[in-house]
Parts: structure tokens; C-alpha cells; sequence
């Protein structure tokens, strides 16, 4: 029998093969681990809409740092929960506010073994929940802001991030995010720019996560969905003024802009996998739909698959326990 002559299921005969053989493999240094610390909590508030997932103690969060460590995840990204907001996010810029103080005992927990990244946007601090602040007319003030997310960011790199990521899309925040960094003196402080952050319906769960007060929707700062060629543009300006690595968000949806963003970008892409791509999967899970592990496992790969070089996941803590059960 000569028919047919190519059989490339010859390469995934057994497991050992199509290990050998696998194209994109995971690893734990390439996951990032999001975080929520809430102020004022005596014990870790579990978030429904995401099982699994808290809001930390200043204890807990020291302890899920060390654990990253531990795992050999890549880095943690840390959102803060203040208990009093204002128009204006006023705790965001307190250096004993929540975030601020966050960093600083992460960093003392963990020093320069984890990559400690940190939220510079507005929304978790704001009472009306934007991510930035308003102007008269209830609009979002970009150039405003963006002042604010400049002294922010500078305040976040005293307390200790090694790596900031803004996240409220606002034209011209990577530019004065860096120019303060350098002028601060913070020129080794580096820069994860959500450069692509699209308007989603799955948000929905990290609102539950920080709290937010938001009524409405951020249409007028993140990006429509039906849109693939802005994304580039927008990274093309990210790139112009300094960013270190390039963010998609969120990412199942939107895998091929993660490809896109990886064909073109000289700087590593990052993928963010949100609060509802994880909700999806646990809730299916819960009711017996799919396999779990095999699902979240296989969510993952397809995010690295698409090009990402490192993964923001709800699941990079345990995923790296699986990954170091198999090695």
C-alpha cells in the first residue's frame, strides 16, 4: 500500500512524541498572576463571580507573592481596593493608600524574585468609576488624567513596582508615564502597555473584583471590537513613546490581534486572559460541561499559540503547579 504517502499522524502516536514534537509548550515564567488587596479586610473576601479568586489581607497577598516565587511564575500584578473614593481618585496617589502599600510589602516579601507590576488607572479610586477624571460635561478628561497618571506612576515605582501598567487607555499616557518615571529618576522602572484594550462584555466579573462604581460604559476610551487595524495603530503609538511590552486585552476574543500585534511588534506582547474568559470556563466546569483542567490548560496554549509571550491569568498559580506536577 503506497496510499497515502504523508501521515503526519505518525508524530502523535504516543505522548512522548507529540511532546517531542509540540510547537508551543507553556511555562510557568511565563504567567502573570493578577491580584486585588482591598483596604480595610480582616480576611480574604471571596469574589463569586470568580471562583477561587479573593480579595486580599495585606497577609494573603504577601503570601500568594511568595507562593509566585515558590512556582516560578513570571510576575504579579497588583490592583488596589480603597475604602473612600472621591471624583478625583485622590488614594491613588497616597503613599500609604492601599496600591502604594500593596507594593511595598510585596516587595519587601518577595524583593527582585517576581516581577511586581501594578495598576496605573483610576478606576478602582474614582466614586463614578471611570478611569479617569470627568469634565463638565461627564466626559473624560484625557489630558487631566493622564497628569494623574504620571504622578501615579511615579508614586508606584517608589513604593517598589518594578513594572507599570497603564491601563485606562488614554492618548499620550505611555509618553508622560515615562517622561516622569525618567525625570523621578525611576529610568530602570519599566512600562506594560495595554495598548490594545478593547471594550468587552466579559468585564463583567472584575467589576464584581474592584468594586466598581461604574454606571455606564468606557466606550469613548477602549477600543470597538469590530476593530483589527486600530489596534496596530495604537501599538504603533505605544511603541513611539517608550513601552517596554505591548498588552492585548482582552484575549480569547481577540487572538488575532494578539497575532497581529506579535507579527509586528519588536517588544514582547503580553495577552490578558479577563474575568470572564475565567468565569466561562469555571461555571462550564461546575456543571459538568467540560474538563476542567484540560480547558483551562488548553485556554492558556492558545493565547501563547497565538503569539503572546507571557499570559495575565486567574489560574497562573495553579496552571504553574500543573505544569511543575509534569516536568
Amino acid at each position: 500500500m503506497t496510499f497515502p504517502t504523508q501521515r503526519p499522524r505518525r508524530l502523535r502516536t504516543t505522548p512522548a512524541m507529540r511532546r517531542m514534537t509540540a510547537e508551543t509548550r507553556l511555562s510557568p515564567a511565563e504567567l502573570i498572576l493578577p491580584a486585588f488587596i482591598r483596604e480595610g479586610l480582616a480576611e480574604p473576601n471571596p469574589i463569586t463571580s470568580m471562583p477561587g479568586v479573593v480579595q486580599h489581607t495585606t497577609d494573603t497577598l504577601k503570601r500568594a507573592a511568595a507562593e509566585a516565587v515558590e512556582l516560578g511564575l513570571g510576575g504579579i500584578m497588583l490592583f488596589g481596593i480603597p475604602e473612600t473614593r472621591d471624583p478625583e481618585g485622590s488614594a491613588s496617589l497616597d503613599p500609604d493608600g492601599v496600591l502604594n502599600k500593596a507594593i511595598r510589602d510585596v516587595r519587601a516579601e518577595v524583593g527582585d524574585d517576581l516581577v511586581i507590576m501594578s495598576d496605573v488607572c483610576l478606576d478602582e479610586f474614582t466614586d463614578h468609576g471611570h478611569c479617569g477624571v470627568l469634565d463638565a460635561d461627564g466626559y473624560v478628561d484625557n489630558d487631566r488624567t493622564v497628569e494623574i497618571y504620571a504622578r501615579m506612576a511615579v508614586a508606584q515605582a517608589e513604593a517598589g513596582a518594578h513594572m507599570l501598567g497603564p491601563s485606562g487607555m488614554m492618548d499620550g499616557q505611555i509618553a508622560a508615564i515615562r517622561a516622569a518615571l525618567d525625570e523621578a529618576g525611576h529610568v530602570n522602572t519599566s512600562v506594560i502597555a495595554y495598548a490594545a484594550k478593547y471594550a468587552s462584555a466579559f468585564y463583567g466579573p472584575f467589576r464584581e473584583a474592584v468594586d466598581s462604581q461604574l454606571t455606564g460604559d468606557r466606550r469613548t476610551y477602549q477600543m470597538d471590537a469590530g476593530n483589527r487595524t486600530e489596534a496596530l495603530r495604537e501599538v504603533e503609538l505605544d511603541l513611539d513613546e517608550g513601552a517596554d511590552i505591548i498588552m492585548v486585552k482582552p484575549a480569547m476574543s481577540y487572538l488575532d490581534i494578539v497575532a497581529d500585534v506579535a507579527a509586528m511588534s519588536p517588544v514582547p506582547v503580553s495577552a490578558y486572559q479577563i474575568s470572564g474568559e475565567y468565569a466561562m470556563i469555571e461555571a462550564a466546569a461546575a456543571n459538568g460541561w467540560i474538563d476542567r483542567r484540560s480547558a483551562i490548560t488548553e485556554s492558556v496554549l492558545g493565547i501563547r499559540r497565538a503569539g503572546a509571550h507571557t499570559v495575565l491569568t486567574y489560574w497562573a498559580t495553579e496552571l504553574a503547579g500543573w505544569l511543575k506536577e509534569t516536568r
